[in-house]
């Protein structure tokens, strides 16, 4: 069976889902959601319940209490889900078979025929790899193996647990396109990271948790304000400045013999003086960075964020 058009993305809906191990709550009492057609990225430290989290989204592991849903249907009710959701976590390759040997096993066993396989090596850009053993590639080219393997199946929600770990620079810039091509053909991509600055070119919405609860969760665009960030402008001609940051939509914020521009970065504003001919006696960025907003919210700093409490190592009590 040949693929053309990807499936429409469905909504992934977490409602009170929790989950101990022992005496470690892992997951406790948990609510998001995710929506098609855009990246959301499921955001936590090392440890905080987002592995577990995802297993119990794909029915790997069962939840003590509340739902984990894809479409309002649990992960086992799909009868073709490779068809339908793609999903990555800890992915693990014989070393001995190559990567075109690894996709053929599969294909016929979701429904799809080997020029599939062909299609998703070349969209991971490993169409010049695929007759090499496994066992030889980096930690980057099985991430890329790994993608190529939720992809197979042309699926219409794609769950990925830390895709970008392994990848070089070039590779993230790739992956981040990628991911957002694929979420601008409707589908629905979730993707953990415990790194913000890793995954916050790619993502639309955010979801960050904490020793397995819920701290923040927005669209990106919400985060960046609570970071408050902006920069300072001082010039001879502050009046000309401000007439010009309000003529780009940039806020104005005036201080003793400077201005607090929001909505736009240094580069941007002293490029915009130059060009308009204001002279700069100052410009400098100021205030926390994204990364640092993030890490605050773990740490329970943001005003309607939850502390943490213990950090729990996700494979040792899997």
């Amino acid at each position: 069976m040949t693929i053309h058009a990807p499936p429409s993305g469905m909504p992934i809906q977490i409602r009170g889902l929790t989950k101990t191990f022992k005496t470690v709550r892992a997951v406790d009492d948990l609510s998001f959601d995710v929506e098609p057609g855009r990246v959301t990225g499921f955001l936590g430290p090392n440890g905080s319940g987002k592995t577990t989290t995802l297993r119990m989204l794909l029915g790997l592991m069962s939840a003590d209490s509340g739902t984990a849903l894809i479409g309002g249907r649990p992960y086992i009710e799909f009868t073709r889900p490779a068809a339908q959701i793609g999903a990555s976590l800890d992915a693990t390759f014989h070393p001995g078979r190559t990567a075109e040997g690894h996709l053929n096993a599969l294909a016929p066993l979701i429904g799809v025929d080997r020029s599939r396989v062909d299609a998703v090596l070349e969209q991971v850009g490993l169409s010049d790899a695929a007759d090499r053993k496994v066992g030889g590639y980096s930690l980057g080219m099985r991430q890329r193996l790994g993608l190529a393997t939720t992809l197979l199946g042309n699926p219409g929600v794609l769950i990925l647990d830390e895709p970008a770990n392994g990848l070089d620079p070039h590779g993230i810039i790739w992956l981040r396109d990628l991911l957002r091509h694929l979420a601008g053909e409707g589908r629905t991509v979730l993707v953990s990271s415990h790194v913000l600055a890793e995954v916050q070119a790619t993502v639309d919405d955010v979801v960050v948790i904490s020793s397995g609860r819920l701290v923040h969760a927005s669209p990106l665009a919400d985060m960046v304000r609570l970071a408050d960030s902006h920069v300072v402008l001082a010039g001879p001609d502050l009046a000309g400045m401000a007439a010009l940051a309000a003529s780009r939509g940039w806020t104005v914020e005036e201080r003793p013999g400077a201005l607090a521009v929001r909505g736009a970065s240094a580069p941007e504003i002293g490029a915009a003086c130059f060009a308009a001919g204001l002279e700069i006696h100052a410009l400098e960025t100021v205030g926390a960075n994204l990364e640092e907003t993030f890490l605050g919210m773990v740490r329970g700093e943001y005003e309607g964020t939850v502390p943490p409490t213990t950090v729990v190592d996700e494979e040792d009590v899997a």
